[in-house]
């Protein structure tokens, strides 16, 4: 019996080391790692030790023997990557990180975010070094996209927190949540009183379509309707019409089926996780029957990940429609598809859709229709979107590459709400260079690099603000610590100046400027008083959505 490794995958390959005859795929450092969908087994290789299963923070991997209807395909998505890649064992030993030496002393770091990105560089410096960690977020609570960003019907993706929860329970991890860099403490503050500062902020803020009729009421960007129904204090109370029965979802990634998911889900399933109590009772209101997805190019280029593309298949009361003639190939597609050395995920990718486009369906349930090759022209209304228009596209090779072209076929779709999902774009970080085409912060392998070229001391980035908004959660493990690499190598060699201030010194200067500040008692009261409602209620949690609510429970 072999193991399989499954939807909930989080790419941090924590189980890659942990497996004893090294038959999980790809590899950190295998160049197919950074464009992976998942991590897969080989089944014929597996011992059925479990070590993986323990190693794995989301719960992803199961016995084969143990998959539920939901997860039975997996076994055969595993296999076929191996039939794809033959296995090549490697049993040379892992070298262990080098150390810095001891007489050098405590390495301070302070790190701005308290995402994934900024969590898997805190635990990888104090696993690695004598280190002393501050972390600095502006928001009272950790996590980042964890809490406000995963859907809150994939609870095991957010069992990652639980890790890190673990790893910083002693005192060389120091929480300054509330705090705002820029507002509370300035950037030459947090050099002075460290001997690196590494900024992992993500990526904030989305991409816009650039069509007319963008910004009128019912147009939104997906960030603000996931963080709304999320409980992030800053979205909480936006309001989304839900009166109309169609909704239209511009792009066709992992959020924007998240995004599909959360607008059609019976809401008693929902009630039945951590998403905010104002979120739910408006989509107990909701009148949407159907959400339709355009997607610019077509299925087998399609932005979200078949594990993502496949689940949607299990949704209660929920048809999954695609037109067939969405599903025919363009000669260029077909040779991408019909290519021998073609990635199983792409062949998935496709025939899912095949699928789907042949299933039966009930009028009595909800609909999430794909529409494929469609870029949106317009949105239209007098006071609020009423409707949006969208070219029909065709592929043509340019340079090798199939790429979506507009052709003179256009139609249009009713809809009182859109959503953009094209992308996040990371924003300018206060005294840092920035690199506004890419929008991220100017950086090799995590260290910042200045005007001149040259790196600017003490200084790093990790996750999307340093590799840009692509990846998923696991993605920023090994990003991380590429950074972290650059943190050790720099105090190594002398290169880091010693910081003139130390924790106490930090710490009176933040309670002067902020009366508000959370740390770590501040932020275990604020999650057990959201676990204490959840319980009541047979939840998670129940969040806490207002800032004023929040820091009351800190307190407290």
């Amino acid at each position: 019996m072999a193991y399989v490794i499954t939807q909930r995958c989080c790419n941090d390959a924590s189980c890659v080391p942990e497996c004893p005859v090294d038959c999980i795929r790809p590899t950190p450092d295998q160049p197919e790692f950074a464009t992976t969908e998942m991590l897969y087994i080989d089944p014929d290789t597996c011992i059925d030790c479990g070590a993986c299963v323990d190693a794995c923070p989301v719960e992803a991997i199961f016995a084969e023997d143990d998959l539920i209807a939901s997860l039975a395909r997996f076994r055969d998505v595993n296999a076929a990557y191996f039939e794809r890649h033959p296995l090549e064992t490697n049993f040379d030993p892992i070298l262990a990180p080098v150390r810095p030496p001891k007489e050098l002393g405590t390495l301070r770091v302070a790190i701005v975010g308290a995402g994934p990105a900024a969590c898997y560089a805190a635990e990888d410096l104090l696993r690695r070094c004598d280190a002393q960690v501050e972390m600095f977020d502006r928001l009272p609570t950790p996590w980042g996209l964890v809490r406000a960003g995963v859907a809150p019907d994939h609870p095991e993706t957010k069992l990652v927190s639980g890790m890190f929860e673990s790893a910083f329970r002693r005192d060389t991890l120091q929480y300054y949540l509330n705090v705002e860099v820029g507002t509370h403490i300035s950037h030459e503050e947090l050099l002075a009183h460290h001997h690196a500062v590494i900024y992992a902020v993500g990526a904030s803020t989305d991409r816009r379509l650039g069509v007319p009729g963008e910004d009128l009421p019912g147009s939104h960007s997906a960030t603000e309707f996931v963080a709304w129904y999320n409980g992030h204090p800053d979205y909480a109370e936006h309001v989304f019409d839900l009166s109309g029965e169609r909704a239209v979802i511009v792009g066709n990634g992992n959020v924007a089926l998240d995004v599909a998911r959360v607008l059609t889900m019976d809401p008693q399933e929902l009630a039945k996780t951590d998403i905010a109590d104002h979120a739910l009772a408006a989509l107990r209101q909701s009148n949407i029957r159907e959400v339709v997805v355009l997607g610019r190019r077509g299925p087998l280029q399609a932005a979200y990940t078949s594990p993502e593309f496949l689940a949607l298949g299990h949704l209660k009361g929920v048809d999954i429609v695609i037109d067939a003639a969405e599903t025919t190939l363009d000669a260029g597609s077909r040779a991408l598809l019909e290519d021998p050395e073609a990635e199983p995920a792409l062949r998935l990718k496709y025939n899912l859709a095949v699928e789907y486009s042949q299933a039966r369906r009930d009028p009595a349930h909800r609909r999430i229709v794909f529409r494929y090759l469609a870029a949106p022209t317009a949105l239209n209304g007098a006071d609020a979107v009423t409707s949006a228009d969208f070219a029909h596209n065709e592929l043509v090779e340019e340079n090798g590459q199939l790429v979506a072209r507009a052709t003179d076929r256009t139609e249009r779709v009713e809809a009182g709400l859109v959503l953009r999902s094209i992308g996040y774009r990371g924003e300018p970080v206060p005294d840092l260079p920035f690199d506004d085409r890419r929008g991220v912060v100017p950086n090799e392998h995590g260290r910042v690099i200045g005007a001149d070229g040259a790196p600017l001391p003490g200084v790093y980035v990790s996750g999307w603000i340093k590799r840009g908004p692509r990846g998923v959660i696991g993605s920023n493990r090994v990003d991380a610590e590429e950074t972290v690499e650059q943190v050790i190598t720099d105090f190594t060699a002398g290169r880091l100046t010693a910081p003139k201030g130390d924790r106490a010194a930090l710490k009176t200067l933040l309670a002067q400027r902020n009366a508000d500040l959370v740390d770590r008692d501040g932020w275990r009261a604020i999650d057990q008083a959201e676990k204490a409602a959840g319980k009541s209620a047979g939840r998670p949690r129940v969040k806490l959505t207002s800032r004023e609510d929040l820091l009351e429970a800190a307190r407290g």
